[in-house]
């Protein structure tokens, strides 16, 4: 059996990426770009669920 795994950094880098990714949204400056938060706050997301 395998022990459980800590998955609190990858929610905490979820939820950074997230952050970012609104404040492009927010800014329209950055409008733009907010795209290239987007994998960063999908990936963690899955890692943070434990689907990959």
């Amino acid at each position: 059996m395998e022990a459980k795994k800590s998955r609190t950094k990858y929610w905490a880098l979820c939820f950074f990426w997230t952050a970012l990714m609104a404040a492009m949204l927010i800014m329209p400056d950055f409008r733009q770009w907010f795209w290239l938060a987007l994998p960063g706050a999908t990936t963690y997301f899955a890692l943070g669920m434990d689907i990959m």
